[in-house]
């Protein structure tokens, strides 16, 4: 990517093979993931707030790093100096955060960041389980703390981070209603969720009832209307929030980003190793067919996860 643009700003073009420098190792990307945040790099379009500060940070007129995509899967190819950790041929999966660099066949990065892949998980899965699943993880198990017999609404429950919210809080043991279209009704019961409930029908904000948990995964929900929608000492999780939300924060309020931990990229890969946990990775194709994941996304009409294989 050398400018901010559409989907069709993307550019496939050869590029010299990274080194792994000391404490890295190298990876042949067999799968990648391609998100939400992807999309908004590509096209330059940041939460309210975040425009000119992002751009002084990433890039005025395109992204300083032009290969995006931040989550991976596949074979170590080659361990740097002082790598103790993976070895080559060992499958792997992770994630690179600002370092992005995986819509490519090859990428380097640091060895605690590449996690060893369960034998019974594909690589599609691996690569498409971690951007949702990340997010999810942290704000509904570490920050709104929820335990068994919570109630939790997920808003945007179709989605990348909703499908993990919806799944994880499950897991949880919490009693889940999911906010989606009629479309994905089947979809998310399936997943975990015990009440649906149609958007088109019933804005979420005019939900009438009150939940211990409300995470917002879409950022059509305002604060205040997501207060209204809180029990007694509930939480209200704002995964898409505006700069102003994030430094606001609150008791009760939680946004801003998830951290990319090895251990919790190597728990949402055992949870789907073991099924308890469908990544809905669709496979698109090579990075030819990033375009396309681009457009779907923008559409706002995406499922689960979108997954390029560098190597076809």
């Amino acid at each position: 990517m050398d400018r901010y643009g559409p989907p069709e700003s993307v550019t496939i073009v050869a590029a010299p093979v990274p080194r792994p420098r000391p404490g890295e190792v190298l990876v042949r990307v067999a799968a990648a993931g391609v998100s939400a945040g992807d999309a908004r790099m590509r096209a330059g379009r940041f939460p309210p707030g975040f425009g000119p500060l992002a751009r002084l940070a990433i890039g005025l007129r395109g992204p300083r790093v032009g290969v995006l995509g931040s989550t991976f899967a596949g074979v170590v190819e080659e361990p740097g100096d002082g790598v103790n950790g993976p070895a080559a041929g060992d499958r792997v999966a992770g994630m690179t955060g600002v370092r992005m660099g995986c819509h490519a066949e090859f990428v380097s990065v640091p060895a605690h960041a590449a996690v060893r892949i369960p034998a019974s998980l594909g690589d599609p899965d691996a690569a498409g389980v971690l951007f949702g699943g990340t997010t999810a993880l942290h704000f509904l198990r570490d920050r709104a703390g929820v335990r068994p017999g919570a109630t939790v609404l997920v808003n945007g429950a179709s989605g990348s981070v909703g499908s993990a919210a919806v799944q994880l809080a499950a897991t949880l043991g919490a009693t889940v209603t999911a906010v989606c279209s009629a479309a994905n009704r089947e979809l998310v019961v399936r997943l975990g969720a015990e009440r649906w409930i149609d958007y088109a029908t019933t804005p979420v904000a005019r939900v009438g009832e009150r939940f211990d948990v409300v995470f917002d995964a879409v950022g059509n929900l305002s604060r205040a209307e997501g207060l209204r929608l809180l029990a007694p000492d509930g939480a209200l999780v704002l995964a898409v929030a505006s700069l102003f939300e994030m430094i606001r924060g609150g008791r009760r309020v939680f946004a801003g980003s998830a951290p990319e931990r090895p251990e919790d990229v190597g728990h949402l890969l055992g949870l789907a190793a073991s099924g308890r946990l469908d990544p809905l990775a669709t496979v698109l194709g090579g990075l030819d067919a990033l375009p396309e994941a681009y457009r779907t996304i923008d559409s706002g009409r995406k499922v689960g996860n979108l997954v390029v294989l560098p190597g076809r």
